[in-house]
Parts: structure tokens; sequence; C-alpha cells
């Protein structure tokens, strides 16, 4: 799949365009996408201060170099990359070599007459290279309107970041850049379908005079309401993805050209680091499942990740203090098999506040029944496991009755705890469970049908009918190939899911979408076509 283009712009400068750019790109390259970025900000380059920390050496050559080789009829755009010294593959095209001979050679440039003599044909290619090669292509855009700013906003982008700040100046230009982006995109020779454009409040500044910005928030949503409309899931309010798209003002990161990603790993809600990480998963989705960013910020932000996530631990066992002795000798056991393991106590406060676990699996001691802390727990670890290979396995004493557990462990194989099964016993079970040797599911006598009709009639929240609707997919095509043990094991997947969950007592339910309807009929008429010729 080709890579995505996105022009970074703003119609003033002092709005952060530079700066947003160059975090969200440290983003996405840490999260394992490959990033190139490229300073179109020729009269004000601003990329290589904030990159400073992380170049090998002093660019060489840049954009300008790029006119240099079309009117020399090279094409070698991979000789003007740097490569940068960070997480993952972050590339760099300056603007050019910072000389003396850097302004006029600017100042040279008569784009017009480049372009007539065939000059967009020739980034056209660079393009094709780019998106070849990369997964996201940043490019950063000078201010106000220019033959730059056009190449910037409607020639090269996919998608088109404005920033504004809370004035009218701002905000109007930047509805203006939009409009001008996409008719001038009519215009051009190259197919191109509608820009969509992401507006981005920045340097909101909400600590002071409360009321004042909160209706300059109101003022912001009603002018750019029209460029959520689309790309914006339509369940979602303007207002909703407006507030996830503001980048709030913080003094400390207004001086110099600093990167706070490098500092804020795990940032709170109140950090830079958290706006810049939801804007930077927005990119990263390429503005889709903005429902599940209504739903669920944190899950919208870990399924941006491709890059397999380092844990502190392998396991987290959860207990309660009455299986405290068994649970200290099976992390030993499970230590002496090689697995790190973490652990942690029903009325543990501290866990239910962390951002993000420490543990790839969860492993719950039941004793009895599940208590109010494991099931939080739980929940969180379900709510951040979205897109991840994670693991939920329960362990039961002799006393906990596995008809009694709440619906999203029902269907997961357990262990059990008993006289002839101690700590060593269980240890060996569970290393087998996470190294693949188990089945997660024990899928028993699953009726297919019955499965499919219960999640056609099932009310659920948007961030479980994703997991739905990809499971369902899979399930159609192994009904198709008639591979029976793969069926299975989606049925039992599936019904694990949609069982209602004890401890979700909100909101913002809905049925099966239109799509995932026609997936299950079509299924249910191949298996009583079946089931007819067996007849």
């Amino acid at each position: 799949m080709p890579g995505a283009v996105v022009t970074f712009y703003s119609f003033k400068g002092g709005v952060g365009r530079s700066f947003t750019l160059a975090n969200i790109a440290v983003l996405l390259a840490r999260w394992g996408h490959r990033v190139l970025c490229v300073d179109w900000d020729l009269e004000a380059p601003g990329l290589p201060d904030y990159f400073q920390p992380l170049l090998r050496e002093e660019p060489g050559s840049g954009v300008i170099d790029l006119v240099d080789d079309f009117l020399a009829d090279v094409f070698r755009p991979e000789r003007r990359v740097t490569s940068l010294k960070t997480e993952g593959t972050l590339d760099f095209i300056a603007a050019g070599r910072a000389d003396a001979d850097y302004a006029p050679r600017v100042q040279a440039i008569d784009w017009e007459s480049l372009y007539d003599q065939g000059f967009g044909d020739y980034l056209e290619q660079c393009r094709e290279r780019w998106t070849a090669e990369y997964d996201y292509i940043l490019l950063d855009s000078r201010t106000g309107i220019s033959d730059i700013g056009g190449i910037c906003t409607a020639h090269l982008p996919d998608q088109l970041v404005v920033l504004f700040t809370a004035n009218m100046q701002s905000l109007r230009g930047a509805l203006d850049i939009a409009q001008r982006a996409n008719a001038a995109r009519d215009r051009l020779p190259f197919d191109r379908p509608r820009l969509p454009v992401l507006p981005v409040l920045s340097r909101f500044d909400t600590r002071e005079e409360y009321d004042r910005s909160e209706k300059w928030r109101e003022t912001s949503v009603k002018m750019t309401e029209g460029l959520f409309h689309d790309w914006l899931n339509r369940a979602v309010p303007p207002e909703v993805m407006a507030r996830h798209l503001t980048l709030p003002y913080v003094s400390y990161w207004t001086f110099g050209e600093q990167l706070p990603v490098l500092v804020e790993s795990s940032p709170g809600a109140d950090q830079i680091g958290f706006a810049l990480e939801t804007l930077a998963a927005v990119v990263a989705h390429q503005l889709d499942r903005t429902d599940l960013l209504a739903e669920n910020r944190d899950a919208f932000v870990a399924s941006a990740h491709t890059a397999p996530r380092d844990f502190r631990y392998e396991l987290r066992i959860s207990t309660q203090r009455s299986t405290l002795d068994f649970v200290n000798d099976l992390i030993g056991a499970l230590e002496l098999r090689g697995l790190t393991v973490g652990k942690s106590m029903s009325g543990d406060r501290s866990l239910l506040t962390k951002r993000d676990d420490d543990a790839r699996h969860l492993c719950l001691i039941v004793d009895r029944k599940v208590s109010r802390w494991q099931e939080a727990e739980v929940e969180l670890f379900l709510h951040r496991t979205l897109g991840q290979n994670r693991r939920l396995i329960p362990v039961l004493t002799e006393d906990a009755d596995p008809n009694a557990l709440p619906g999203y462990l029902g269907n997961l194989r357990y262990l059990r705890l008993g006289r002839s099964r101690g700590p060593v016993e269980v240890a060996r079970d569970l290393a087998g469970q996470l190294n693949g040797h188990t089945s997660l599911i024990d899928t028993g006598e699953v009726d297919l049908v019955s499965v499919l009709r219960e999640v056609a009639r099932a009310q659920l929240r948007p961030a479980l009918w994703e997991l739905v609707d990809e499971v369902v997919q899979d399930l159609v095509v192994a009904i198709g190939d008639g591979d029976a043990v793969r069926a299975k094991e989606l049925a039992a997947d599936l019904t694990m899911v949609i069982r209602p969950r004890a401890f979700t007592r909100d909101g913002g339910y809905r049925a099966a979408s239109a799509a995932t309807t026609r997936e299950i009929a079509f299924a249910l008429r191949v298996l009583e076509a079946r089931a007819g010729r067996r007849d």
C-alpha cells in the first residue's frame, strides 16, 4: 500500500506548524512507521533547528537541489535525504544547504517557468518514489499564499493539516487556503481526489479567561464545521473531534525549538505530548476510525502503533490476599521458565491510574468469584488491548464456579488450581498458553448459525464493533473455504466478545452496521445451503 503525503500549513507564522510536524514525525517513527519530512518553507526553514539533536551531520543539500536535478535532467531524489538518529525510520530533506549561496538560489527560482518546463511531472515522480519507500511523507509548507504553498497544499498532499490560532485572521486564512487547495486540485493534470482537511486549533490557552476561550472554541468549531464533513464519522459531533484536535499552549515549550515527545514518554492529559499523540494517531489512521477516538482515545492511539511494544513484564498476575502465597510460589515457578512476571493486588489504586500497562498478558487468579477490583483491572486491560496480541487467562481455585464467571471470562480457557495441581503445574500450563501451545478459546461444540444470529441482534459499544466486524469478515472467509476448525475458533471469539460485560453500565450502544449485517446474511445462506445438501 503506498504511503500518504500530509502537508502541514498555517496562514500566519507563530502557530507552531514546524513544531507540530517535527514532534508528530518522531512519534510516527517511534510507532513503527517509515517517515520522511520535507522542508518546503524555503524562505524560512525551521525543521533543521527542531531536528538538530537528531542530526548526524548538517544537511548538504535539499529541496532547492531537486530543482537543479530537474534542470540537469537527473532523477535521484534519494541523494537529498538525511537520516536522523531516533527510534524507527525517520528521514529528512532539508530546504537546502545553509550557506551564503542559499538565499540567492531561492530568490532565483521561477516556479511558474519551472512548471512550464515540466517540473510538475518531475515532482510527481518524486512523489511516487517517496510514497513507495515511506508510510508517511510530512511536508512543512510556507505560510501565506504562494507558488510553493500551491505545490504543498494542492499538488502533492493526500491530507492537509491546517493549524490556526484563536484569532479571525488566522482562522479565515486557514479556511481560505483549504478552499483554494481543492479548487486548484480540480485544475491539476494529475488524478487527485478531493483533499480532506484537518483543522487544528493550536497554542490554545484555557487556563486563563476560561469563558472567553470557550467562546473562541465555539466560534472555531462553527467556522470549520464544513471541513469535517469529508472525513469525520457521522456519529461523532465536530465539537468532540475539535477538542481532540486542540494543541494547548504550554509556555515551557515556547522557548527555543524543542521536541517534548522525546521527554514526555507517557504524557498525562494536561501535557502537550498527550495532544500531539492524539493528532499523530489521527494522521496514522489517515483520518479514519474517528468513532473509536470518540469512544476510547487511548485505544485509538494504541492501535496506531505498528512496532511491537516493549513491556516490562511478559505476564502480570492479579490476586486477592487469600491467594497471595500461591501467587508468590507461581511467580517463582514461572521465572524458572524464563518469564518476567509482575504482581497486582486487589485494592492497589495506583494500577487504575496508570495510562499504560506494564505487562503484555494478564493472569486473573479467581478465588470463589472475580472481585470488583479485578473487574476494573480487566476492563482497563481489555480497553487497552485493541490491535495488540495480548491474552487474558483465568486461573480458578477449587471454590470458584466456572459457570458463574462474568461473560467476558466465560468462554476463555481457564486453568484450575487444586490439590494435584499446584504452582508448578499451573506455571507449566500458563507458559504453554503464552507460547501458543494451547488454544486460548475453548471452542467446544459451537453452533455457527446461532452465533451469527446472536451477533446480528447484538447491541454493542462502537469500540467492540471494530473487533466484531473484523472477526465476522474472517469467519465468512473460513465458512467459504470450508475450514470448520477455523470457523469454530472464530465463532467462539465472537461469543466471548458479544457476551454482556457485567461492569459496563454506561450507554453508547449500537446495532451491527449494514455491511456486517450483509456479511452475516451471506454466511447464514451458505451454512443453510450446505445443511440442505447434507439432508
